[in-house]
């Protein structure tokens, strides 16, 4: 039996990876700086050994090939010991496509935007439909146990995204996928870490295109503008456009949200264009629209996606995975449509954690994403080297911040009121503050 030992198993991809190869046979182990809920769940259901931080470990040495993550760099200890122990080893997409991937037909869903929830949504349309789809999510999807699973069809569901494959390959891990059936939802500039703008993201992109045999389909937001000049470069494949037809569209318009009779199961016009892409992309695999659109209402949504965390005191805490200027409006729109949302008012609570945020590179956009809060809380970590006040200063007296959790939780407690809502929005833990909110909320503090 196998063993692969994953660098960067905590992270969603890696960790869905490791439970894809241990259902595959193999023997499983990894390392991570941290773990948290939901992977460290996963990871424990799974029963994959994992060691905390990265100091090299026989196991690792010992193993067939090793996994490495793009979170790794030169320098990591135990990426130092691999190398010059001249152990086998690899990035998780180029181990998937290998390994997993290869003649499997592959659904991809890439876009600035609506990965996880549109990847879920397909994986549980042909999961409805009888199909037993393998797939591996950026999330954790309400219809299933696992991010990932191995599944029992030639059929696989990926999310496919753009970031950067590891430190030896710094092509996107989609590249590696080359899907049969791709659903490009948006595209935006963001990962200014690795990105020095769109253009640079856009190329990404038409790689991408390129990997898609000319039997398969692209289908493409047709109101997205970024996604025209990427088809501008080529397409050998055919193009199914969709997108709202009330929206400047850029090339075809083949199916609009009015086209098919659907009620979207979560809130949302971002979220009405993910279940048309969703939809679409089961049609190109073989499932109904009419089967499709019935299994829609048994659809559980997506772990931090709107997710209610719970109730003290009379305020709602929720969880939202939003963590750049369009997702943020997008999510608080979404909030605004829930009958819950709208028996008193809506706090918005932010940790600009993601590399792109924390650059301060969506300044500009920052304070009118949060416009339609009633309240804004944002955690100012001192490491910041932008002006946080500066960038909220059009939000006037609706906007507070904190150098802390603490603090911010003391702030939010002592504004929030019976009725409310509040809407945490991160990429990362936020330092448990979800559940110290609502300890604090319950005892009054």
């Amino acid at each position: 039996m196998p063993h692969l030992h994953i660098l960067g198993i905590g992270g969603t991809f890696m960790a869905g990876l490791a439970v894809i190869a241990r259902e595959a046979g193999y023997t499983v182990s990894g390392q991570d700086h941290a773990l948290y809920p939901p992977m460290s769940d996963v990871l424990a259901t799974a029963d994959i050994r994992v060691t905390e931080g990265y100091t090299p470990q026989p196991e690792a040495l010992a193993a067939d090939c090793v996994v490495i993550g793009n979170a790794l760099s030169r320098g990591n200890p135990a990426v130092e010991a691999v190398l010059e122990a001249g152990v086998d080893y690899t990035s998780g997409p180029e181990w998937l496509a290998r390994h997993i991937l290869r003649d499997r037909w592959v659904i991809a869903v890439a876009g600035t935007h609506g990965k996880t929830t549109t990847s879920s949504l397909i994986a549980w349309l042909l999961e409805s439909a009888g199909m037993a789809p393998g797939f591996l999510i950026g999330g954790l999807p309400g219809n299933f146990a696992t991010p990932a699973r191995l599944g029992d069809s030639p059929f696989f569901v990926i999310e496919a995204d753009e970031y950067d494959t590891a430190f030896f390959d710094k092509r996107s891990k989609f590249v590696h996928f080359r899907p049969r059936t791709l659903v490009l939802n948006n595209l935006e500039f963001d990962h200014g870490d690795i990105f020095a703008d769109l253009a640079a993201i856009e190329r990404q992109f038409q790689h991408l295109v390129r990997t898609v045999p000319g039997q398969g389909a692209l289908l493409v937001n047709a109101n997205d503008p970024a996604l025209a000049r990427v088809l501008e470069a080529g397409c050998w494949s055919e193009r199914i456009g969709f997108g709202d037809r009330d929206q400047p569209t850029h090339g075809a318009l083949d199916w609009g949200l009015d086209d098919w009779a659907f009620t979207a199961p979560l809130p949302g016009r971002h979220n009405a264009m993910n279940t048309l892409a969703a939809l679409l992309a089961a049609r190109h695999v073989g499932v109904a629209p009419g089967q499709a659109i019935e299994a829609l209402p048994a659809f559980k949504g997506i772990r931090r996606r709107l997710e209610l965390r719970g109730e003290a005191g009379g305020v709602r805490v929720l969880d939202d995975f939003a963590h750049h200027p369009t997702a943020i409006a997008a999510s608080l729109q979404a909030l605004q449509e829930t009958p819950a949302a709208r028996t008193g008012r809506i706090l918005a609570v932010l940790e600009p954690r993601s590399n792109t945020m924390r650059q301060g590179l969506h300044g500009d956009r920052l304070a009118a994403s949060l416009a339609t809060a009633d309240a804004v809380f944002v955690l100012a970590d001192p490491a910041l080297d932008w002006d946080l006040g500066a960038v909220l200063a059009p939000l006037g007296e609706r906007a507070c911040t904190a150098p802390s959790v603490e603090t911010l939780i003391t702030q939010i407690t002592a504004t929030a009121r019976p009725g409310d809502t509040v809407l945490v929005m991160s990429n990362g833990a936020f330092g448990g503050l979800h559940e110290r909110l609502l300890a604090a909320l319950d005892s009054g503090d």
